[in-house]
């Protein structure tokens, strides 16, 4: 148990006893150390009323993380009316059991900007005074069981860039102000009873990457517009009719869930353009037809599901095929293929090739047969290498996208401490953090005793929230504050290609540089050619070349970089820095 004495520490600042073991009630004392900032008492086995506690007396709280544990009843939220500072309320995986009071979420501090109440057994409809706290960025409600609609008040909230709301008893149509939250990122209103889909107006959430809805209706066609989404979890709901081809035009797509819907007709031929595309599960509807030899060009993917539909023909061979066991295929009856997926063999026909047609043959063959050879086993290696899991794979799909506190950030760095320090630039420090769940991060900790820090810090903010490419260094979240301001990124574990180039002890052989090349050449194609808005990087050098574990390249460091616009191609920043021996003439 927490003991009663730790509420003697009368300048305590920080109490983060999470992920232990600790049992029974917490002591009402902790609630009167009123130099508190941060209570973090998550992923323990902690119980009783947080309702007992009706006098909470921490004006300097920050940060009250209590989830995962066995607290149960809301009516503690109205004790924390007092807590003006409050930044973080996280009590996920409580049985609070109860309805949200709509008094106590309005006089919450308007400081708040994350409000995490997931999957516990909440009632109710969604307190329209929610709207009153407007620096929320991010409201995660789902697994609970709230009915009504969803409120129109929540567009009051401009700075919100997660808004979760899935597996609840809502009704009604999507609000066509849901689509004044330009800074939506992550949208999930999945497992719900609403009526519509898409609105049309979504083509202006230019920021949206993650969308998850449930429908009765068929697949919207409007969501082929959402060309910015990484992706899109559409699967255990009432979905029906064909799946649109225009899916196949969303080029930054890394992860499509369909599965467990009544879709029905063919697998678009499309798809083979999802170019970076790791997992696929359209597995448990009616599709049928055979599976589009197009699929073969997905380099990238790493998870296929197709069971469970009338899929016929055979299953082909080609790209990621190979890596895909017969769990991907099972419960088709009319696929053919190879042995190992557990599938009758395709019946062949013999063909008897004309004359012309052999003597063709034996002229081009003897020819090609080396330069072929050659081809084959490069572009092998290539696949070989594609197919590895990149970084931000392995990565919970969470982790991508989540905020942090300035001291979460320092705990994570030891206090920004030498030991982890990865590198320093013109305009800052990188360090390496592994925060509380074990993960490593980068954080790019601007240095704002340079003027033009500030304005670095913005022009990569600018720059990457409208960019994605699987060869573009990702930007997890932000922290920024008057004192501080910083950039938390994929840690990426075999540093700088400067240090692989120059380094005695990091040798790269012909296929790595080749690679390493075509990595940025994609790069920069989509930079100055995939965009909306072409982006000029402007300090391209091997220190701004990432690998990961896997010698796959990124490229990183857009504090300098220009955007350009109109049609005689302007910049909008007109002061050029870069580094003397790799800029441009």
């Amino acid at each position: 148990e927490i003991p009663l004495e730790i509420g003697n520490l009368q300048n305590l600042e920080e109490l983060d006893l999470r992920q232990n073991k600790l049992i029974g009630t917490v002591p009402v004392a902790i609630f009167n150390v009123s130099t508190l900032k941060l209570l973090g008492l998550q992923d323990n086995s902690l119980s009783g009323s947080l309702s007992s506690i009706t006098d909470v007396r921490l004006p300097n709280l920050e940060e009250l993380v209590l989830w995962g544990n066995n607290f149960s009843e809301l009516n503690f939220l109205s004790s924390l009316s007092n807590c003006k500072s409050l930044t973080v309320i996280g009590l996920s995986n409580n049985p609070l059991d109860g309805i949200l009071p709509k008094t106590s979420i309005g006089n919450l501090s308007h400081s708040l900007e994350d409000f995490q109440m997931h999957n516990c057994n909440v009632t109710g409809d969604i307190p329209e005074e929610i709207g009153n706290l407007t620096n929320l960025i991010t409201i995660d409600l789902g697994g609970n069981k709230l009915n009504g609609s969803i409120l129109i008040t929540l567009s009051k909230l401009q700075k919100l860039q997660g808004l979760v709301l899935d597996d609840n008893k809502l009704e009604g149509s999507i609000p066509d102000d849901i689509c004044r939250l330009v800074e939506l990122y992550k949208l999930e209103l999945g497992g719900n009873k609403l009526s519509r889909s898409i609105p049309a107006c979504f083509n202006n959430l230019i920021a949206l990457r993650i969308l998850s809805l449930g429908s009765n209706d068929p697949l919207p066609l409007e969501i082929g517009n959402l060309k910015v989404l990484v992706g899109i979890d559409f699967s255990m709901n009432n979905f029906s009719g064909i799946i649109p081809k225009e899916i196949g035009g969303l080029k930054n797509l890394e992860y499509l869930f369909l599965g467990y819907n009544r879709l029905q007709g063919l697998i678009p031929d499309s798809f083979g353009n999802l170019i970076s595309l790791k997992f696929l599960n359209l597995s448990n509807n009616n599709l049928s037809g055979a599976i589009p030899a197009s699929l073969e060009k997905l380099s990238y993917l790493e998870d296929l599901n197709l069971s469970f539909n009338k899929l016929e023909g055979e299953i082909p061979r080609g790209g990621s095929f190979g890596n895909f066991s017969a769990e991907s295929f099972e419960g088709n009856e009319l696929l053919c293929g190879s042995p190992n997926l557990q599938v009758p063999p395709c019946k062949t026909s013999i063909h008897h090739p004309s004359w012309n047609i052999s003597l063709l043959l034996g002229i081009v063959l003897p020819l090609s047969t080396t330069l072929m050879i050659v081809v084959i086993w490069l572009i092998l290696r290539y696949r070989q290498r594609g197919k590895q899991p990149s970084n931000d794979a392995n990565m919970p799909l969470v982790a991508m996208w989540r905020t942090f506190s300035y001291l979460e950030l320092c705990r994570a760095t030891d206090g920004f401490s030498e030991n982890n320090l990865i590198g320093r630039g013109g305009f800052g420090s990188v360090y390496k953090a592994r925060l509380g769940d074990g993960m490593e991060v980068a954080v790019k900790v601007f240095n704002l005793q340079c003027r033009r820090a500030f304005k670095s810090f913005d022009v990569e903010c600018e720059i990457m929230k409208s960019i994605r490419h699987r060869n573009l260094i990702k930007v997890i979240s932000s922290c920024s504050n008057e004192e501080f301001k910083g950039l938390v990124l994929e840690y990426m574990p075999q540093g700088s290609l400067e240090k692989h180039l120059y380094s005695t002890n990091c040798i790269l052989d012909i296929f790595q540089r080749l690679n390493i090349m075509i990595d940025v050449a994609s790069a920069l194609e989509y930079l100055h050619f995939g965009c909306s808005t072409p982006v000029i990087h402007c300090d391209l050098k091997p220190s701004n070349v990432l690998l990961d574990d896997n010698m796959i390249a990124y490229l990183s460091d857009f504090g300098i970089a220009k955007l350009l616009i109109g049609e005689d191609q302007s910049m909008t920043q007109t002061q050029t820095l870069a580094t003397i021996g790799y800029m441009a003439p």
